[in-house]
């Protein structure tokens, strides 16, 4: 009797130990590292437009905006269109890109609202240079 009581509690510390092990594995686990998107500010073919159009992100990611043709280019996202107003407004870059391959960044925060973001090109706007930020 002494043995199989032995037996149970030395194979319910390897099973302890073997849960504990897994355990540490998928708490420790580092979450998905943040990505980095390449939106260009005029097409290749020279079109007035953002390519890609709509771009789908998560928190943390950043999305680098490369000035590329029929300069100048500038990323305004629109409050009215947008999950968040205040949100919408810090990741306006006003400035305008004057010349190609001029770029900046923006970091989507971790906190941010998820939904539809619209952004347009201020010189641009009226001739259709529009684009749609999706948060998940």
């Amino acid at each position: 009797m002494k043995s199989i009581a032995a037996s149970l509690r030395q194979w319910s510390l390897i099973v302890f130990t073997i849960v504990l092990v897994i355990g540490s594995f998928a708490i420790f686990t580092p979450n998905a590292a943040a990505e980095t998107y390449t939106v260009k500010l005029g097409s290749d073919k020279g079109m007035l437009a953002f390519e890609p159009s709509k771009l789908t992100v998560k928190p943390g990611d950043t999305i680098k905006w490369v000035n590329n043709k029929v300069p100048p280019h500038n990323v305004v996202f629109d409050p009215a269109l947008s999950k968040s107003a205040d949100l919408a407004k810090s990741l306006s870059h006003k400035q305008l890109l004057m010349s190609p391959g001029q770029a900046f960044e923006t970091k989507i925060p971790e906190n941010a609202a998820k939904g539809e973001y619209t952004f347009y090109c201020e010189p641009h706007r009226g001739a259709g240079m529009v684009g749609k930020l999706v948060i998940e």
